[in-house]
């Protein structure tokens, strides 16, 4: 039975949504059988587009220069109301809806991190607010933004914010499928990927070992001295790497190396200052071993910016929505799926049904592209338990959840949670008002300027080719 609400309006959006289950978990399940990679989710984008467009959305496609990506809206006038629906999905995690190890497609893609859950409840949720708005004859606008590739360095949010797709929006709302239920604002980790590419003279490596130049010892020169370099940096830096290219016999000296790091750190300017000294590491490995370097950035991504005054709304808001519950079918899965993961101490399965308490939780250790989307607009999200509580992300346990009831009903849990935070928002201007506040003090007033830590770089469409 769907929760009373003290508003009419909120306990109705609720029970249609419950009522409309059956479809959303198939939509859900549709597309987590797709799996689609990072900026080619073109069946993900079109299912998504028609179930919006029969709703009486209108859509426009193929924003930003990224052809999956488009804005879903409707409504009139302020406020504008944006909703997040991320649909990408993740290499070699493809995998049955079962509680054992079993790949539906050997090295294929699966919905690790339950993109295939986020997209469709974000937009069961954008619906659920179009219906409100047409129920009670308010003013205001509600948009479904459906962006690709997060994963990676894909980075999909940053060129919908360089394109302007933001500048008229009031606010935006998201979710992310979990093991838990939890509206409370963290910050993450702001991000760059890049890839070196060294430049040598290839030789005989026996009879001619002096006329070559190695471009793979440069790259291990730059390796070595970023790892001397990690002693040095503060305990929130990450630093990682991998050797792309390094040669194509032992018995060639490589005349062509590239290594791709990704550098991560608590703010943008503390990450401008470890690529610095990247840069310095890069530029002494070419100089030591007589190659040249260039390099490209793959992808940048700022922080997450907390927004307390959107957060405690959703929080009320999950709370009164409130958890799942297993049922006798479910609860076998879970314990089966339990015993595959490799910890010694799991939280208890109750922790589906419960609602963690609000806290202001600090930074946690992922990156995402939501981050650059919080430093122009107030920006609030929440996780649902989608996953069996123990799970984690980008595992072949969480793509087996995302492809079954487990994974639907934390769905439905995000879907109410912002539909509701989206109705208290068009009925409460001054909160919109009162987040935008907190944003421009938390960014520095005025002093703050947006520029992309991705640089001018256009949607890197390719990247998952």
């Amino acid at each position: 039975m769907s929760p009373a609400f003290p508003q009419p309006e909120k306990t109705k959006v609720v029970a249609q949504l419950d009522k409309e289950y059956l479809h959303y978990a198939a939509l859900a399940q549709r597309i987590w059988k797709l799996a689609e990679p990072g900026y080619l989710e073109n069946e993900t984008s079109s299912l998504l587009q028609k179930e919006l467009q029969s709703q009486g959305f209108t859509i426009t496609t193929g924003v930003a220069d990224m052809p999956t990506a488009f804005v879903a809206s409707f409504g009139k006038g302020a406020p504008v109301i944006s909703i997040l629906a991320e649909m990408d999905a993740l290499p070699g995690l493809s995998q049955d809806s079962v509680p054992t190890r079993k790949p539906l497609v050997p090295n294929a893609y699966g919905h690790g991190c339950g993109h295939n859950l986020f997209g469709v409840g974000s937009v069961a949720a954008a619906i659920a607010a179009k219906n409100y708005l047409q129920q009670s004859g308010k003013s205001g606008t509600i948009q479904l933004i459906g962006t690709p590739a997060e994963e990676g360095a894909g980075g999909g949010k940053t060129y919908l914010v360089k394109a302007g797709l933001f500048n008229n929006v009031d606010a935006v709302l998201h979710w992310h499928p979990g093991d838990g239920n939890s509206a409370s604002p963290s910050s993450s980790l702001a991000y760059r990927v890049a890839n070196f590419q060294f430049h040598g003279l290839a030789a005989h490596a026996a009879a001619a070992p002096e006329k070559g130049r190695s471009a793979l010892d440069a790259v291990e020169a730059m390796n070595y001295m970023v790892n001397m370099m990690r002693e040095h940096v503060t305990s929130t830096t990450r630093i990682h790497y991998v050797i792309k290219k390094g040669g194509l016999t032992s018995n060639i000296v490589p005349d062509y190396a590239e290594v791709e790091y990704t550098i991560r750190h608590p703010t943008a300017k503390g990450l401008e200052d470890v690529w610095a000294r990247l840069m310095k590491t890069a530029q002494a490995a070419a100089l030591g071993t007589e190659t040249t370097m260039t390099y490209e950035v793959l992808a940048g991504l700022y922080n997450l910016l907390p927004n307390e005054t959107l957060a405690k709304l959703m929080q009320k808001n999950l709370e009164q929505v409130g958890g799942i519950r297993y049922t006798a079918t479910e609860t076998e899965f879970a314990d089966k799926i339990r015993k595959t993961v490799n910890s010694e101490s799991l939280p208890p399965l109750s922790r589906a049904s419960e609602i963690q308490p609000y806290a202001l939780n600090g930074v946690g250790s992922a990156s995402t592209d939501v981050g650059d989307v919080s430093w122009v607009l107030p920006t609030a999200g929440l996780s649902t338990a989608t996953w069996v509580p123990g799970v984690p992300a980008h595992s072949w346990q969480a793509v087996a959840c995302d492809g079954m009831s487990i994974g639907f009903k934390g769905m439905l849990v995000a879907a109410k949670t912002i539909s509701l935070t989206a109705i208290d928002l068009f009925q409460q201007p001054a909160a919109i008002q009162q987040a935008k506040a907190e944003l421009y003090k938390a960014r520095g007033g005025e002093a703050f300027t947006y520029k992309s830590l991705a640089g001018d770089r256009k949607p890197p469409l390719d990247y998952r080719k």
